[in-house]
């Protein structure tokens, strides 16, 4: 639906040649002729953004901004003047204005100034929104999420939970996976028994095998006393193997036979303990091209992948960044005793245009790095890290909603397309590569240079 713009304008002659000028701009365009009459008009229906001359019969321009801003404070007032001076303008801002146009205004200009700010008014408006469904829960377990893509991740963990399948959760580097795998596990009737986490990727290789399976005493130098493995410790409960897809060829086949028997050999011992756990497995590798690169066993591979569940990117969760910042202020601040509640439009704009390459985990950290540093009320532009505040992101360069004085390099455009593919094939990197012309190791190079 095209937006919905306001004229108040005292002159018939002028409403109708800003009638005409806002419906060539892409809007949708209403007018009334006083100030009086355009709030009858606001409390009656919904509008985008109010078109206003500064000088009206009655109630002035500005004195109309006040009233806006007071009765509906995320709508938008671009002012017109004939004067177009810095008096005036002040005048207007402080009033509430979100922006002006000298009068009778130049297209372009006016076109720029309606669509910053139906932007803002649509960004407001989803603020709004992202907090009253913060207020009235969007949490699953510890996950937060309202996109359709996080509501498929629920559905699916809901679905999985009872069952004592095995589950590969896959995605990039944090998106959140052991948060899913524990609430696969709270919600399993074996919520009671332990959560066992181990991170394959953390530990060394030499140790890894003896972490697991356990090991007897005297098997080793410093083996003094006999240790139980993880598997055996997670009895009754599950058993989370995080970053597998980085556990070495060598160890694979003895997992793999560990979890095909139920039962494991601690290291340097003669005797097989039997385990009960349930194994919840995780990765932000390729595993089926890493199968095909003969590292990992594809046995394994199957054995671990009964139920998949993939978690998407936060670029491609939509409002969730705002949702998700939300809260992550809200704790911060609360830790840290700031009186920080909320965050401005400019830095909710940036937050939403920002492609997060390291996920929830940077939102985190850009958060509380905010928080910490804020001196105000709510996160603004200037509180956020460089990285996210100076972004330009490539949908602009290719010239969707841009500004014309918006010019990006060929490298955003490539990065941000190859990251669009990504997402659209659930960040299968073989078939992005497919579908981009490139070949693996050249998309692996390009990811990697990205930080994705």
């Amino acid at each position: 639906m095209l937006e919905r713009v306001l004229v108040v304008d005292d002159d018939p002659d002028f409403r109708r040649f800003a009638e005409v000028a806002v419906t060539k701009c892409g809007f949708v365009a209403h007018s009334r002729g006083t100030a009086e009459q355009a709030l009858e008009a606001l409390t009656n229906e919904d509008y985008d953004v109010v078109l206003a001359d500064v000088h009206l019969a009655g109630a002035s321009g500005i004195e109309l901004c006040a009233q806006i801003a007071e009765r509906w404070e995320n709508l938008p007032v671009v002012v017109m003047t004939a004067q177009g001076t810095l008096a005036t303008a002040i005048a207007a801002i402080r009033a509430g204005a979100y922006d002006f146009v000298t009068k009778p205004p130049d297209p372009d200009a006016l076109r720029i100034a309606l669509g910053r700010a139906t932007r803002h008014h649509r960004v407001s408006e989803e603020v709004r929104r992202l907090r009253r469904v913060i207020a009235e829960t969007s949490t699953f377990e510890d996950i937060i999420g309202g996109s359709t893509a996080m509501k498929r991740v629920f559905e699916l963990v809901a679905r999985a939970a009872d069952a004592e399948a095995s589950v590969l959760i896959t995605g990039e580097s944090g998106t959140g996976k052991e948060l899913v795998a524990r609430a696969l596990h709270r919600r399993s009737a074996r919520t009671s028994r332990p959560f066992v986490a181990l991170s394959c990727a953390a530990v060394p290789e030499t140790l890894l095998e003896t972490e697991l399976f356990g090991h007897v005493k005297g098997a080793f130098t410093d083996a003094r006393v006999p240790r139980t493995g993880l598997l055996a410790q997670a009895a009754g409960g599950t058993m989370f193997l995080d970053e597998i897809g980085d556990m070495s060829l060598a160890l694979q086949p003895k997992l793999l036979r560990a979890l095909q028997e139920r039962r494991v050999r601690p290291v340097g011992g003669s005797e097989e303990v039997p385990f009960d756990a349930r194994i919840i497995a995780a990765t932000n590798r390729d595993l089926e091209q890493c199968v095909a690169d003969k590292t990992f066993r594809g046995d394994l591979y199957f054995r671990i992948n009964v139920v998949r569940i993939h978690l998407p990117p936060l670029r491609a969760r939509g409002g969730d960044v705002l949702l998700i910042a939300q809260a992550l202020l809200e704790r911060y601040a609360t830790a840290s005793s700031r009186n920080v509640r909320g965050i401005t439009r400019a830095a909710a704009e940036k937050l939403l245009a920002y492609p997060w390459p390291g996920n929830v985990r940077e939102l985190s950290n850009s958060i509380e790095r905010a928080v910490a540093l804020t001196q105000n009320e709510e996160l603004t532009l200037d509180d956020l890290p460089d990285s996210v505040r100076n972004w330009k992101g490539a949908a602009a360069a290719m010239g969707q909603n841009a500004e014309p004085t918006d010019l990006f390099s060929l490298e955003d455009v490539e990065r941000g397309h190859i990251l669009r593919v990504l997402d659209a094939v659930a960040g299968n990197k073989t078939v992005a590569a497919k579908i981009l012309g490139l070949d693996r190791k050249t998309l692996y190079r390009k990811l990697e240079r990205y930080e994705a």
